[in-house]
């Protein structure tokens, strides 16, 4: 793989190389005075107003070698997906495999996001699977200038009652000011955000909205019905286009490896052009891509690698390292994603 020093990268547009198409237009101009306000201060585009319609990348988090947190790559990260149309980012959700860092860590990564934020709207996931950790991490980024929090539930104990985790949310709400978003991952925690819940936390004025990563069509159309008022962001490119439809913003894995071809969709929202070319370009770079494995972490990082065209990094056990049969695919589909155009 070619190696590329930081100063090689930053001079370099990087997905223009590699997937051939740079976003035209970025949403989070709208929010550069809110990245530059004092630590603390709430968001100047309060939930439910403003540009709900942003696209935010559910950032990567590289590892070296050694499996330690790579501060000067993850600035590379930033910049690259600022770089290529994404609007804002998301410190530490799953794709950024909170659960595979301390607090210790996990307050460290974000403080290195909000020094090289560049005008990125972020947003950090503080959820653990106890209270006091996730106020800690919460309150640790809303001092030090986080637009909002993405929050899991509490995800040990399956199936609690709705009394009891309307209780661990409202003893949040309660703490926090700025905008909070449930993440909705029930594949991954085994708790749903249900309807319910949410309409339990409507008299909270910083409820923002959701995250909704499950792809069910109908249950995603739901939440978009019941809360038109909220950002009900969806968390997957199946549901992309009833977002872009209805409003909404999106929070994205593919963001990473397509950042500016999902940024060319929502310029053509924007400028009220016709989404189906982009999104059909889309589609079918993910359908290339994933064939050499990229829902994977460790294949994941590998092709972000090539893409920034810097060393490669790692991801933490328990999840896999990229095989020498996935990197061949990777280059492979890169190469055919060069050709589209």
């Amino acid at each position: 793989m070619m190696q590329t020093t930081r100063r090689d990268f930053l001079g370099v547009i990087g997905v223009a190389a590699a997937l051939g198409v740079v976003g035209e237009t970025r949403g989070a101009d709208v929010h550069t005075a809110a990245t530059n306000r004092p630590a603390g201060r709430q968001p100047d585009v309060a939930p439910g107003s403003g540009d709900k319609q942003l696209f935010w990348v559910a950032a990567s988090t590289p590892c070296d070698k050694n499996l330690t947190f790579d501060a000067e790559l993850y600035k590379d990260v930033l910049a690259y997906l600022k770089q290529n149309g994404a609007d804002g980012v998301v410190v530490l959700g799953t794709t950024g495999e909170f659960p595979s860092f301390s607090v210790a860590e996990r307050k460290k990564i974000a403080e290195v996001a909000f020094k090289n934020r560049n005008g990125l709207n972020i947003i950090v996931s503080p959820g653990t699977a106890n209270l006091p950790e996730t106020l800690e991490l919460s309150l640790h980024a809303q001092e030090n200038g986080a637009d909002g929090l993405l929050v899991v539930p509490p995800f040990y104990y399956k199936h609690p009652k709705a009394e009891g985790l309307n209780r661990y949310f409202s003893m949040l709400f309660e703490k926090v000011q700025i905008p909070i978003n449930l993440y909705h991952i029930p594949f991954a925690t085994g708790i749903p955000i249900s309807l319910d819940l949410l309409h339990s936390l409507e008299k909270y004025p910083n409820l923002a909205g959701i995250k909704d990563s499950s792809s069910d069509e109908e249950e995603y159309h739901k939440f978009v019905a019941e809360f038109p008022k909220l950002n009900m962001r969806t968390g997957t490119t199946h549901n992309l286009k009833h977002a872009m439809d209805t409003g909404m913003g999106a929070i994205l894995a593919e963001g990473n490896n397509f950042t500016a071809l999902i940024a060319a969709v929502f310029a053509a929202k924007r400028s009220g052009k016709d989404m189906a070319p982009p999104l059909a370009k889309l589609d079918a770079a993910l359908k290339l891509l994933r064939a050499g494995g990229v829902d994977e972490y460790g294949p994941m990082k590998y092709a972000l690698a090539l893409q920034m065209g810097t060393r490669q990094f790692y991801q933490r056990p328990p999840n896999a390292d990229v095989t020498e049969e996935q990197k061949t695919k990777i280059k492979e589909a890169l190469e055919e994603i060069k050709k589209m155009g």
